[in-house]
């Protein structure tokens, strides 16, 4: 696969300075959708793996669900959000922390046996190209579990029937309803994971009651016992706003290397390790930083 140059990379959404955790899930009433998440990666992920790529981890919110793995690396585009994730977890220990595109995935080809990306792909512009690079980065028959915006949710459906959106829920294009924020088709998600070489295994709808009215006058234990049972109905339709899905990659991937971890996202070539704070690129020569834990690959470093 070619490597892809800035120019003709497709935008990213760059949470960089954002207070995101803290607005969107630490001070908002969102339990309800945190738990019914937390229940749905339990059913999906293995129990115990060796490398896990956690895709647009942010400030960790779901990086302490992942304890069966031995060692879990955290990427995001956002160094600040990193950094939010050291302050909850800690620099050192199990956990690696990555800044850098999930277009352009600094990562040796079949270095990892699992894959995450929760709350993540509504942001792409260009999905079947990430998807892509998730499974270069997955070893032969690694498990990849992930979360999509769903626009053929029975809200969505409701409201184009009575004519209070434009948009077709049924449609298998994507709507991109602010900048950046798409909802997407299931048929549509299911048919670039094939593209792109997974195999679904298993599909649960999530957030069933993702309603202010519900929230509000429902217990909350109640609203997490009711979604999870129907969780279980994703096998036979998805037409709720959030749905997960766990995939087998297929064919074959080279396995990394012992010692083998990062390549240039420029050239592809495989990186040695840090020295000085940096990683020099044998080949095309750019440098990359490593600066209070976190290995930066958005940007080379100037001269």
């Amino acid at each position: 696969m070619p490597p892809e140059t800035k120019t003709n990379r497709p935008p990213v959404c760059d949470y960089e300075g954002s207070d995101y955790q803290q607005r969107f899930w630490d001070q908002a009433d969102r339990q309800y959708e945190d738990r019914v998440e937390a229940i749905a990666l339990q059913r999906l992920l293995p129990k115990s793996g060796k490398l896990l790529l956690e895709v647009g981890a942010g400030a960790g919110r779901n990086t302490p669900r992942y304890h069966g793995f031995e060692q879990i690396v955290l990427l995001d585009y956002s160094t600040t959000q990193l950094e939010q994730a050291q302050a909850r977890l800690g620099r050192i220990g199990r956990y690696v922390y990555v800044a850098a595109d999930v277009y352009a995935l600094p990562f040796v080809d079949g270095l990892f046996d699992t894959a995450t990306m929760i709350r993540v792909i509504h942001h792409m512009a260009e999905p079947a190209k990430a998807l892509g690079q998730i499974r270069q980065v997955l070893r032969a028959n690694g498990t990849f579990v992930l979360e999509y915006a769903n626009k053929r949710n029975l809200k969505a459906i409701v409201r184009y029937w009575l004519g209070k959106q434009d948009w077709n829920p049924f449609d298998q294009k994507a709507v991109e309803f602010i900048p950046l924020n798409f909802d997407f088709h299931p048929k549509s998600m299911r048919g670039w994971l094939h593209e792109n070489k997974f195999a679904v295994e298993r599909q649960l709808t999530v957030s069933h009651f993702r309603a202010d009215w519900a929230k509000r006058r429902l217990p909350l234990e109640l609203l997490v016992g009711l979604d999870s049972l129907f969780q279980h109905s994703g096998a036979l339709w998805q037409y709720t706003p959030s749905v997960f899905v766990r995939s087998r990659a297929m064919g074959q991937t080279p396995r990394a290397k012992e010692g083998e971890f990062f390549k240039c996202p420029a050239c592809q070539t495989t990186l040695p390790k840090e020295k000085m704070g940096q990683i020099d690129c044998p080949s095309c020569g750019r440098r990359w930083s490593v600066k209070n834990g976190i290995y930066n690959f958005k940007e080379p470093i100037k001269d």
